[in-house]
C-alpha cells in the first residue's frame, strides 16, 4: 500500500470520528410559501426552531398559552411548548399576505419517559403515545405487578391523564387447593360408690348413702342392678338382723372423631370466586309486625377468595375459609320452634406465596378438661373404704384444626382428557342385575381407559 493510500485512509476515519462526535442538528420545520412541510410537534418545555424560505414579516400564535414565539431572524422562528394542547402559528409577508399556517402540537415530554420506562421495566414490550394532552400506554407486560410499576410511572409525567390500553401476558388463572383438617379426641372416666344397710325381722329401718338410690335398692332387694354405667358390681350381705350392700359403678368411654375437607377452586386473577359444598338450614325470624319468616343459614363447606398473580409465579391471596355443621346439643326453643345450633370453623385472611408452596393460614389446639368429686363429709375421707361413700368424674376432650391452602397457576387442557367419577362405572343390565346381582359394572371404551389414568391435575387443569 502506498504511503498517499494511506494518508487518504487515515484522513477518512479522522472525518468519521469526528463525524460521530459532533452534536446531532437541532429538530428544525421548513415552511414554504403557502404551507408548512409538516405539522410541528413540540415536546412541553422544550424547543423548535421553524425556518420559512421567504422572509416574513409578522408573527402571531393564535393561544400563547399553549407555545410561546421568538424571532431568531427574518426566516428563523423560535418556538417553545408551554402546556400541551394545539393551537395555529401564522406567517405573514411585508405587504401583509399570509406565508403559511402551522399547526402546533404541543404534548408531554415522552423521550424521557420512555428513558425511564425502559430502565424501571428492561424488556417489557411497551408502546407509549401521546393523546391530546395525554399519555397512552399499549402493549403487552409479564405480570400485574409490572403494569402497575409503568402506570405510577406514567402518571408521574402525566397526572389523571394516563390512557391503559396495556394487556398482561402468562398465565393469570389460579386454582386455589385448601385442606381443613380437624382431629377431635374425648375421654370419659367415672366412679361411683354406693353403701346401704337395713334390719330384717319385724321392725324396719334402713339407710343408704348412694349416688345411686335406685341400684343400691335393689341389691338389698336381691333384684337386677339398674344403672347407667357400663360396668357394675353389686354386693349383699348379712350380719346378724342386719343386711348390707355395696355398689360399685365404673364407666370408661373413648371417642375420636376425624374431619377432612379439600374444596378446590378456580378464578381469573383479579376476581372472586365462591364456593358452598353443603346446604342451608331454616331459621324462623319475627319480622316487625310479629309474624314469623323463615331465613336460611348456609352450612357446610365454604369458600370464597380472591387471586392476585403479581409478577410471575408469585400470587397474592385473599381467603374467607370456613366449615360449619349442625349441633343438635345445643337447641334453642320459642313459640313451638326448636332451632339447633351450628358449629362453626372460619379463618379469613391474606397471604402471598408462590405457585405450588404452602401455607397453614390458621390452626388451632384446644385442651379441655374436667374433674369433679363428690363424697359425703368425712366418710368419703376415710382410706380405702372411702371409695364407697364418694363419687368421682373425669372428662378430657382435644380439639386440633389445621387449614391449608396451595395455590397453582393452571390453562385449561382439552375436554377429552378430563375424568369423571361417573366414567369409571356403568349402570347394569336388567340381567347383570336380576342374574348375577351386580349394581355397578366398569366403564369400558376410551372414556373408562381416560378414568383410570393417573392424573396429578385432577380437577381438569395443566399446572405450571
Amino acid at each position: 500500500m502506498s504511503m498517499k493510500t494511506v494518508i487518504t485512509v487515515g484522513l477518512f476515519g479522522a472525518a468519521l470520528a469526528v463525524s460521530g462526535l459532533a452534536p446531532a442538528s437541532a429538530e428544525v420545520l421548513k415552511v414554504q410559501t403557502g404551507q408548512a412541510s409538516s405539522a410541528l410537534n413540540v415536546p412541553m418545555n422544550r424547543a423548535v426552531v421553524v425556518e420559512s424560505d421567504v422572509p416574513f414579516a409578522e408573527l402571531s400564535i393564535a393561544n400563547p398559552g399553549i407555545a410561546d414565539i421568538s424571532t431568531l431572524s427574518d426566516k428563523s422562528i423560535y418556538v417553545l411548548g408551554k402546556a400541551p394542547g394545539r393551537t395555529t402559528l401564522t406567517l405573514l409577508s411585508a405587504d401583509g399576505k399570509l406565508i403559511s399556517n402551522v399547526d402546533v402540537h404541543v404534548t408531554p415530554d415522552i423521550a424521557e419517559f420512555k428513558e425511564r420506562l425502559q430502565q424501571i421495566l428492561p424488556g417489557e414490550k411497551i408502546e407509549v403515545r401521546t393523546a391530546n394532552d395525554g399519555i397512552v400506554l399499549s402493549g403487552t407486560v409479564s405480570s400485574t405487578m409490572k403494569l402497575d410499576r409503568a402506570l405510577d410511572l406514567a402518571n408521574r409525567y402525566a397526572p389523571d391523564r394516563v390512557s391503559n390500553l396495556m394487556m398482561v401476558g402468562g398465565t393469570q388463572q389460579v386454582m386455589l387447593k385448601v385442606r381443613f383438617a380437624e382431629m377431635q379426641r374425648s375421654v370419659s372416666k367415672s366412679l361411683n360408690g354406693s353403701f346401704g344397710a337395713q334390719r330384717t325381722g319385724s321392725s324396719h329401718f334402713g339407710g343408704a348413702v348412694a349416688g345411686n338410690i335406685d341400684g343400691i335398692n335393689n341389691v338389698l332387694a336381691g333384684s337386677t342392678v339398674t344403672t347407667t354405667a357400663k360396668g357394675a358390681l353389686g354386693l349383699g350381705f348379712n350380719v346378724g338382723a342386719i343386711e348390707f350392700g355395696v355398689l360399685l359403678e365404673a364407666l370408661e368411654s373413648k371417642g375420636m372423631v376425624r374431619t377432612l375437607a379439600e374444596p378446590n377452586l378456580t378464578a381469573l386473577s383479579g376476581q372472586e370466586a365462591k364456593f358452598l359444598a353443603g346446604g342451608e338450614y331454616p331459621i324462623p325470624v319475627p319480622d316487625q309486625d310479629g309474624a314469623i319468616t323463615i331465613q336460611y343459614k348456609p352450612f357446610g363447606v365454604e369458600l370464597n377468595f380472591t387471586p392476585v398473580v403479581v409478577d410471575g409465579d408469585v400470587i397474592n391471596l385473599t381467603i374467607n375459609a370456613a366449615v360449619s355443621s349442625i349441633d343438635t346439643a345445643v337447641t334453642f326453643e320459642a313459640d313451638g320452634f326448636s332451632v339447633s345450633g351450628f358449629k362453626r370453623r372460619e379463618t379469613s385472611t391474606t397471604v402471598e406465596m408462590r405457585d405450588g408452596e404452602s401455607f397453614a393460614i390458621a390452626g388451632l389446639l384446644q385442651d379441655d378438661f374436667r374433674n369433679a368429686n363428690g363424697q359425703v363429709p368425712w366418710l368419703g375421707d376415710v382410706p380405702i373404704l372411702g371409695a364407697l361413700f364418694r363419687s368421682a368424674d373425669y372428662q378430657r376432650s382435644q380439639t386440633e384444626l389445621v387449614i391449608i391452602v396451595t395455590p397453582h397457576l393452571v390453562t385449561p387442557v382439552n375436554g377429552e382428557a378430563l375424568a369423571l367419577p361417573t366414567d369409571r362405572i356403568r349402570i347394569p343390565t336388567e340381567r347383570e342385575l336380576f342374574l348375577f346381582g351386580d349394581v355397578a359394572k366398569p366403564q369400558k371404551g376410551a372414556a373408562g381407559e381416560v378414568a383410570r389414568q393417573d392424573f396429578s391435575s385432577s380437577y381438569g387443569y395443566v399446572m405450571e
